[in-house]
């Protein structure tokens, strides 16, 4: 083969690579763009699991979730969220480098490994990527987080965020988890209801906010002393004290 052949043939592949890439990152921005203003009617984490129960024969499994729009769920709701998943939340721009820095440093100490994902974070690879530790899960997730924070104000960010986030097996989103748990609307939730959704947070599969163990109890309540501490409701919607200290 000529070398001017082989030449040629790599720039060709070259190029519709970046054609590729190009679409793709086109593609990618104009669905957040989209999502800004539509509901998602799904998650890439409801569509995992939901595979995951028929590839295990889950025949009881249901899936449960219903959009709620931000002006009928109670403001304790995403407080409660802030307050036990990223009191920073409200001033960072996707990322608390100060919480990756401390988990850095508690892993090389041997200590457990910490969570430091943000909820901008969590809504990215809640909506768009599955669960798991990879290097390149990981790469997209902080992609779809610089679009999502680019794209959307904070208050849509958390209008997803409590609308996907999984609050029990199968559970997703304040809307059914207030049927399940409270029977009642998300309109209704008080603080202390709030606080027991959030507490399920780290394991939502293994807790029950409606039959809290000692420790989501617990986790609850500091949940709720945190609440009270960041202000208010008004901390969420930009009427708050200086950042807090964990």
């Amino acid at each position: 083969m000529p070398a001017w052949f082989r030449r040629l043939s790599l720039t060709r592949l070259l190029r519709a690579l970046a054609i590729l890439v190009l679409a793709w990152l086109a593609l990618s921005w104009l669905m957040v763009l989209l999502l800004r203003f539509v509901p998602p009617w799904t998650s890439a984490v409801m569509v995992e699991r939901q595979l995951g129960a028929w590839v295990h024969g889950e025949k009881d499994f249901r899936l449960r979730q219903h959009w709620v729009p931000w002006n009928q769920v109670s403001p304790w709701v995403p407080l409660a969220m802030v307050a036990g998943e990223d009191q920073k939340f409200p001033y960072h721009h996707g990322f608390d480098f100060d919480s990756i820095h401390d988990a850095m440093d508690a892993a090389d100490e041997g200590k457990r490994l910490r969570g430091a994902s943000t909820i901008s974070q969590q809504t990215a690879k809640n909506l768009f990527l599955w669960n798991g530790r990879s290097f390149v899960r990981k790469g997209l997730e902080a992609y779809f987080t610089v679009l999502i924070e680019f794209t959307w104000p904070k208050q849509r960010i958390l209008e997803v965020y409590v609308n996907i986030a999984e609050l029990g097996d199968g559970i997703y989103g304040v809307g059914a988890a207030s049927d399940v748990y409270f029977h009642s609307s998300p309109a209704r939730l008080g603080p202390a209801q709030a606080a027991r959704l959030a507490a399920v947070l780290p394991s939502p599969r293994r807790m029950h906010a409606d039959r809290p163990s000692a420790y989501v109890q617990r986790r609850a309540n500091w949940i709720q002393q945190q609440m009270n501490q960041l202000g208010g409701p008004g901390y969420i919607e930009g009427h708050a004290p200086p950042r807090p200290r964990r």
